[in-house]
């Protein structure tokens, strides 16, 4: 029996598989080549958003000293300065529920003190009164008129006044605006670059947002803060 001769089709396989394997090769390396280009031309930029915002919290503890010969005479010389501290806090519209006491911290300077070195006064206690509001322009205004304390006798620790803090609690309520403002801010940046190199801005390539902070304005208003924040974006140059 002679041997079954091969079909043109069959023949003609071969050759049209392999033609369209180098042209689906050269389609994809094409492509490559040009994501490859694309993304060999891009700007990086930083955007940056500020806002000077008012703190919604403070904290303010009224840290005070006392002296006394017997534990009975620091309990009333305790309960006097708390009296006078809170009453001069309520006189300037602070509620109780703002209010709260500190337990004191007692010390016993007899203890390591030889008999003919002791010290007339057995005792000194530091003690503290805490205001916590969100009341911060009244609260501001109360410590620039702590030294009517001082007046009543009241012996208040050194740094008192730098012991208040200001705090801005409301970050993620302007979080969005400003991310917009540090994002257009960054766009700004990159048209311009853009436009100097004769392209155009095309899609962004990346981006990472930088974390925001929250400092004073200056030492002299501390209740005062700016709120900054600075992101990184890469934009595709087309």
């Amino acid at each position: 029996m002679s041997p079954t001769k091969p079909s043109t089709l069959t023949l003609n396989a071969g050759p049209l598989m392999l033609a369209a394997g180098l042209v689906i090769a050269a389609l994809i390396m094409a492509g490559a080549i040009r994501d490859f280009r694309l993304s060999d031309r891009f700007v990086e930029v930083k955007g940056f958003a500020e806002r000077e915002v008012l703190a919604d919290l403070a904290i303010w503890p009224i840290q005070y000293q006392l002296a006394g010969s017997s534990l009975d005479e620091i309990r009333e010389s305790i309960n006097q300065a708390d009296e006078a501290i809170i009453a001069f806090l309520k006189l300037r519209g602070f509620s109780d529920a703002e209010i709260s006491r500190n337990p004191p911290r007692i010390n016993d300077q007899w203890l390591f003190a030889a008999g003919n070195q002791r010290p007339a006064n057995r005792f000194s206690v530091e003690r503290g009164i805490t205001l916590r509001t969100d009341r911060v322009t009244a609260t501001r205004a109360a410590l620039e008129q702590a030294a009517d304390l001082i007046g009543e006798g009241i012996v208040l620790t050194p740094g008192w006044g730098q012991s208040a803090q200001f705090l801005f609690t409301g970050l993620e309520a302007i979080k969005p605006d400003m991310i917009a403002e540090a994002t257009a801010d960054a766009r700004r940046a990159a048209s311009q670059f853009a436009a100097d190199s004769e392209a155009s801005i095309g899609e962004i390539r990346s981006a990472r947002q930088g974390f925001f902070s929250i400092n004073e304005r200056d030492p002299s208003t501390p209740e005062v803060k700016v709120v900054r924040v600075v992101t990184t974006i890469e934009y595709v140059l087309d």
